[in-house]
């Protein structure tokens, strides 16, 4: 009995010691996260990871193919931007042990065996037994949170420590000792990696939970990491392309939502690595959103360029100006939330990825006031709140006057459409691919060209709500003076208005001539109609004597310049 009791209390103890750590894994997870999984804040891991799963592979709440499944088929490539949908493994039938993977990778694909050895999935050991004041300590508490996440899903024994992290635990499974390629293995997606980081997961995860528009500018949860692939395949003009591999490029770097490695690159994973604004670029970067080049451009930008080979990249990013970080990073601003850091990156968004009038409209209501007040403590991280405030303002007035060149241009193009009187409109206008509907400058202007669609009017127009005011935000939101006034923004929205303007008095102008000629053909007959056709001796006379004088000009012309030359006999 004695022996039972102390087993009790032990279990009691573990209990109490997960309770804790569990406690700790989810102080960083917004309340909205738990409303939307139905779960208690003080739910148990597994609980918390089953819900989480539950919603992140249900169809119906944005997983898999979407709305348009029907319009378009995966190519190859789309099993690894996909692979909980798409992936199927290689018909190689063999079963494979747990310390054979690395004996046969070591020499079909060495890159991705010396990338596991370098990571800490290889050398858990390396990492407790490093000394504390090691920057890479704080290691040592995740590595005890994903023993206590694997506990509390059966994946590990109460009393047995993980000891490392192989191949056949992220694509066969979590302790596995063997397994056949032809029918288990699997391309892991982000619930794969959720298993061992909870806390990580659910934070990317509660971006769905914590970005719900107060005037629906943007559908629940978007723009979002946690929803990215979502926005891509219910994108209409992307579903109806017949051009599937042009479109996959979108999914590259929408797939943040079905897999981690679009930030931690396989096989090694590193911490520090994904810490650097390069690992943003690969996405954030071009003619619709470009934050990096932006952020290189800035000040902040410059000071990172100039001092972070002095950085050290190992620290946790909170503690990053405390261990001589002199500016911010891409990770330093949109991970941090009211001083705390995570993976959910869309608390503080206002501008969404489309600067529009229901947004600049609406920045005084409750929810985009609380988000400024966010970005105003950020910034105080290196910046008076005065400083803060005066450049936020700055930003928010500058993207308005933006959009209201965008504005501008949408009244002409509406009219002209709704006119009828874009180039070919009412002759040579295919409408776009289905499920996408025809409107002027829509979206499948910029992917799909068919007979008079779209015009070079409707593309113009694109540009400007698509990339010109994309660009113009987003080099005043990262203090890039050359980003939103002569380089990009400003200067190219006005271009883009004046080549609409341009083409709407052309336009009008001949729509006004052509209806003048349709009158007076139906004014008085085809004779009087006929605008070569004048009707008094006087005008002929007038028409003829102009010809021959014109004729005359130009035959004496062509003697002058030598041009009317006798044949060579030759």
């Amino acid at each position: 009995m004695r022996r039972f009791g102390r087993r009790i209390a032990l279990s009691l103890a573990l209990a109490g010691l997960v309770g804790s750590a569990a406690a700790q894994q989810t102080a960083s997870l917004p309340d909205e996260l738990f409303t939307a999984l139905g779960i208690a804040r003080d739910a148990p891991p597994d609980v918390l990871y089953r819900a989480l799963v539950d919603r992140y592979r249900d169809p119906a709440r944005g997983a898999g193919k979407g709305a348009f499944a029907d319009l378009w088929e995966p190519i190859e490539m789309s099993r690894y931007f996909d692979p909980a949908t798409f992936y199927t493994p290689p018909a190689l039938d063999l079963v494979a042990e747990r310390d054979q993977c690395v004996s046969c990778h070591v020499d079909a694909t060495p890159g991705w065996v010396h990338s596991w050895q370098k990571s800490v999935h290889g050398n858990l050991d390396t990492i407790r037994s490093l000394p504390d004041d090691d920057p890479r300590a704080y290691k040592k508490g995740l590595i005890a949170d994903v023993e206590d996440n694997l506990r509390a899903l059966g994946l590990l024994a109460p009393d047995r420590p993980l000891a490392e992290v192989s191949c056949i635990d992220c694509h066969i499974g979590v302790g596995r000792a063997e397994g056949n390629h032809a029918t288990e293995l699997v391309m892991p997606d982000s619930a794969n990696c959720g298993q061992c980081h909870l806390q990580q997961f659910a934070e990317r995860e509660s971006e769905r939970d914590t970005i719900t528009w107060p005037q629906d500018q943007w559908p629940p949860g978007r723009p979002s990491h946690a929803l990215s692939y979502r926005a891509n395949v219910e994108t209409a003009i992307w579903a109806g392309m017949q051009e599937r591999e042009v479109a996959e490029g979108c999914v590259m770097c929408h797939t943040t939502q079905n897999t981690c490695n679009q930030c931690h690159t396989r096989h090694e994973f590193a911490a520090a690595e994904a810490r650097r604004p390069e690992v943003c670029a690969n996405c954030h970067n071009g003619v619709d959103h470009n934050e990096y080049e932006n952020y290189l451009l800035s000040r902040h930008g410059i000071l990172y360029q100039a001092n972070a080979h002095h950085w050290d990249w190992n620290v946790r990013l909170a503690d990053a100006y405390d261990a001589g970080q002199k500016a911010p990073t891409c990770q330093s601003c949109h991970m941090e939330f009211n001083g705390t850091f995570s993976h959910n990156m869309v608390q503080k968004v206002r501008w969404g990825f489309a600067p529009m009038p229901s947004i600049a409209e609406n920045l005084d209501h409750p929810w985009f006031t609380e988000r400024k007040e966010s970005w105003v403590q950020t910034c105080g991280q290196c910046h008076s709140e005065r400083f803060a405030r005066s450049y936020i303002d700055m930003m928010d007035k500058g993207v308005t006057q933006g959009i209201d060149l965008v504005e501008q241009a949408k009244t002409v193009m509406t009219a002209l459409y709704d006119d009828k009187l874009l180039v070919g409109q009412t002759t040579n206008r295919p409408p776009p691919p289905a499920p996408d509907k025809d409107a002027p400058g829509g979206f499948f202007s910029l992917f799909w060209i068919q007979g008079n669609n779209p015009t070079a009017a409707d593309v113009e127009y694109a540009e400007m709500w698509e990339q010109h005011i994309m660009r113009h935000f987003k080099g005043l939101a990262h203090v890039n003076p050359g980003g939103f006034t002569y380089t990009d923004g400003w200067s190219k929205l006005v271009r883009s208005l004046a080549r609409i303007r341009d083409t709407e008095t052309r336009l009008r102008e001949n729509a006004a001539l052509a209806a003048r000629v349709a009158a007076l053909e139906g004014a008085g007959g085809p004779r009087q109609g006929n605008l070569l056709e004048l009707d008094s001796a006087v005008k002929h006379a007038s028409v003829g004597g102009l010809g021959l004088g014109l004729l005359g000009g130009g035959l004496a012309l062509l003697a002058l310049s030598g041009g009317w030359r006798r044949r060579d006999p030759r």
